[in-house]
């Protein structure tokens, strides 16, 4: 299934121009070329010549859109913010139980990270060597942290998960129960990054859960 990217047009205005639609699939494309050669031989082991050529752009065009390589990631967060946005309004429409929303949210946030260990290693990598990217971390994850405390929220109010607990915690242990999961899936010989993610929810889950034999 192919990820959506955030839209620019947040306003309700007039739909893109061609112009602009052009910049937007250019900027998409230098984007899913720059992932999968970073799947396939590490962040690293990737240079900007690569992933022009993979992109069938050239180097002024990569840099009209970003200023280093480290740079394609931040179209990264604006995918994981999508997700994170998309998880809020289906809790909002409330049609699965918050269990499986959020189950299903942890798999899907993982994806892109979770393509490869190479990938998953080269990501956390820049976090240590890159005070860019790092400040797009900081800035992605707090954003999502405050939309994902909405749909944790909710699930309070539908008497689904305790409320004894602060959304934006909750949120925040959520977040360190899938960075940790994906480190240590990255460190270890090939294993389903999946089965590990299920194995963390369900234990993330029984501490969040709302008890039955409890008055709401």
């Amino acid at each position: 299934m192919k990820t959506a990217i955030l839209s620019r047009n947040h306003s309700g205005g007039p739909p893109p121009g061609r112009r602009e639609r052009k910049r937007s699939e250019t900027r998409q494309r230098i984007f899913r070329a720059a992932m999968r050669l970073f799947a396939e031989r590490g962040f690293f082991n990737t240079t900007v010549e690569d992933i022009t050529d993979a992109a069938d752009v050239g180097k002024g065009t990569f840099f009209n859109y970003f200023p280093s390589k480290e740079h394609v990631l931040g179209v990264l967060h604006e995918v994981q913010l999508s997700k994170v946005e998309e998880a809020r309004s289906a809790a909002q429409a409330g049609k699965l139980p918050i269990h499986d929303l959020l189950r299903q949210f942890m798999r899907r946030i993982a994806e892109e990270p979770g393509r490869s260990q190479l990938l998953a290693r080269g990501l956390l990598a820049t976090l240590f060597s890159s005070e860019p990217v790092r400040i797009m971390l900081l800035e992605t994850m707090t954003r999502g942290r405050r939309i994902l405390g909405d749909v944790l929220k909710l699930g309070q109010e539908r008497g689904e998960i305790r409320r004894d607990l602060r959304p934006e915690e909750m949120a925040r242990v959520f977040q360190q129960s899938v960075l940790g999961t994906v480190l240590l899936w990255s460190l270890h010989p090939p294993a389903s990054l999946n089965k590990r993610l299920d194995a963390t929810f369900e234990i993330f889950w029984a501490g969040i859960r709302a008890s039955r034999e409890l008055p709401s």
